[in-house]
C-alpha cells in the first residue's frame, strides 16, 4: 500500500486512536517553539491540524501542507481561519509549489518516511528567510532499531507503513551541507526512561 493511500485509510482515526506518539509531538512541539518569534510558516506534513491549531495563535500566516487529501480534509473542518492555507503537496519534489520564503518551517513526523534528507534539507533552506528556523520532530531512530514504525489497525488487520531509519548522524549531516547550524537537540522519553526515548527534536537555524 502506498504510504498516500495508508493515511487516507488512517485519518478517519487518526485523532483517536491510542497514539503515544502523536501526543507527544504535540507536546514537545509546542515546548520547543513556544520561545521562538516568527510570523510566517510553512508546516510539512500537517495531518489533521494537530500542530496547525497551536502555529495559528503565533503566526500570522501558514501554509500547512500534506500529501493526503483525507488528512487535509478533516484540517480543514477543524481549521478555517484565513491566515491558514492548507494546500496538497509532495515534498519530495522541488517546491514550487511555494514562492514564499518563512520564519519557521516545522516538519513532523513524515521523515521516517522519506528516503533523501539531503533534498528535504537543501528545499527547507531556499524557503527560509536568514535568520529562520528548521523544526524537525520525528520518531527517535532508537525506537527504530528496536522495531518501532507507524502503524495502525484496520478492518483488514494492521497496517504497517513503509518507512526508513535515519541515524541522528545523518539529520546533522545533511544539515550542514545544506548550510544550517543546530541550535537545539533534544530527546523525549516516555515515563519510563529505563527505555529507548520516543521522540528527537532538532531545531536548526539558517544564517
Amino acid at each position: 500500500m502506498s504510504i498516500e493511500k495508508a493515511y487516507n485509510q488512517w485519518s478517519s482515526q487518526y485523532d483517536t486512536n491510542k497514539n503515544r506518539t502523536r501526543d507527544m509531538d504535540k507536546k514537545v512541539t509546542r515546548h520547543v517553539l513556544t520561545d521562538l518569534e516568527f510570523n510566517s510558516v510553512l508546516e510539512l506534513g500537517c495531518g489533521t491540524g494537530k500542530n496547525t491549531e497551536w502555529l495559528q495563535s503565533r503566526a500570522s500566516n501558514i501554509l500547512a501542507v500534506d500529501f493526503s487529501e483525507e488528512m487535509l480534509n478533516l484540517a480543514k473542518s477543524k481549521i478555517s481561519h484565513s491566515k491558514v492555507i492548507f494546500q496538497k503537496a509532495d515534498i519530495t519534489k522541488i517546491w514550487d509549489w511555494t514562492l514564499e520564503k518563512y520564519d519557521l518551517i516545522t516538519c513532523n513526523l513524515i521523515l521516517e518516511h522519506i528516503k533523501d534528507l539531503e533534498f528535504i534539507f537543501n528545499q527547507a533552506f531556499s524557503k527560509l528567510e536568514s535568520g529562520g528556523y528548521f523544526f524537525i520532530s520525528e520518531l527517535h531512530p532508537f525506537k527504530q532499531y528496536n522495531g518501532t514504525k507507524a502503524r495502525f489497525e484496520s478492518g483488514d488487520g494492521l497496517i504497517e507503513l513503509e518507512t526508513f531509519t535515519h541515524h541522528i548522524s545523518e539529520y546533522l549531516n545533511a544539515a550542514h551541507a545544506a548550510g544550517f547550524q543546530l541550535k537545539r537537540l533534544n530527546e523525549w522519553f516516555d515515563e519510563n526512561r529505563n527505555t529507548s526515548p520516543r521522540l528527537l527534536n532538532l531545531l536548526f537555524l539558517k544564517p
